[in-house]
């Protein structure tokens, strides 16, 4: 049996450690199943002392997705350093120890972690690696400010996405331009248009959601797109990530899309918006060798 994640109403906890004793732990649900998000250094881990938690709820929507977040706000972890933050993030069942699994059993990482400034300003992918139950990855953050890190899960046909709330104490920096709606970005070697089939996007409707790539010196359709993640997998050709621009963000705003077979030169995704307001979409594909995102936004009505 795999690990327990359906019915899991845990947000999340972080563990955040300051020299040799002082240290901070918010926790938030208890359920059967959980996954436990921490922030610590790499000394030995002290016995932490929980706080009292705060109830949780959980809905499930369209995909097979598993949201879950809670009734009231959780209080931002603070982090002193941008550089090199050790994240961990435990997975628990009721059935099977976490630690029986192994990553070599899907060719599919395991866990994907999204870190997302709350004012949708910076976003990161990252691929923890998953060591005796837990996956860790040491993180390096664009910025100070405040962030949610979004954990996808997935346990047999179902996906699990919890967050997490973090400070990265310091200076914000101010944008150095305005945010546009721009259906055309160029990165280094692609050009990247947008292009949505309806001339308005409705809440609770299934939309395609095209991207044309060309190559920015000849302007020929881009057709030498890698695996995503070098992962030799047809729907791991590229990923899109869509969350809702919120106050404060959670769990439901972050929202699905499916990779469609695609012609070469494009890529096609499928996604339900489950409200109207502003949203914005990372598109990742791998071209010689470096992940490339490309950044829209979209307004639904």
């Amino acid at each position: 049996m795999k690990p327990l994640v359906v019915g899991i109403t845990l947000l999340g906890t972080f563990l955040l450690v300051e020299g040799c004793s002082s240290q901070v732990k918010l926790s938030s649900g208890v359920k059967s199943g959980q996954t436990n998000l921490n922030v610590e250094n790499k000394r030995p881990n002290p016995q932490p002392n929980p706080q009292p938690s705060p109830t949780t709820s959980s809905k499930q929507s369209s995909g097979k997705t598993l949201h879950t977040s809670t009734k009231k706000r959780i209080r931002p972890r603070v982090v002193k350093s941008t550089s090199s933050v050790p994240l961990a993030v435990e997975i628990q069942g009721t059935e099977t120890p976490v630690s029986n699994l192994s990553s070599s059993q899907s060719q599919n990482p395991q866990m994907h972690l999204f870190v997302v400034s709350d004012d949708l300003r910076f976003f990161q992918h990252e691929i923890p690696t998953y060591k005796a139950g837990r996956f860790e990855i040491n993180h390096n953050f664009p910025a100070p400010g405040n962030y949610t890190v979004f954990s996808n899960y997935t346990s047999g046909q179902k996906k699990q996405v919890t967050t997490q709330k973090l400070t990265i104490s310091g200076n914000v920096p101010l944008p150095t331009q305005l945010e546009s709606f721009t259906n055309t970005k160029t990165l280094s070697d692609t050009q990247v248009t947008f292009n949505v089939p309806e001339s308005k996007i409705t809440a609770n409707k299934l939309v395609q959601l095209r991207f044309k790539l060309h190559d920015a010196k000849n302007n020929q359709p881009v057709k030498d797109l890698q695996p995503h993640l070098n992962v030799n997998l047809k729907d791991e050709t590229a990923r899109l990530v869509i969350v809702r621009s919120s106050s404060p963000l959670t769990a439901s705003d972050y929202i699905p899309a499916n990779v469609l077979p695609s012609p070469e030169g494009q890529l096609l995704f499928t996604s339900t918006f489950p409200q109207k307001g502003t949203y914005k979409l990372w598109l990742q594909f791998n071209r010689n060798g470096k992940i490339n995102t490309a950044d829209f936004w979209l307004n639904v009505i």
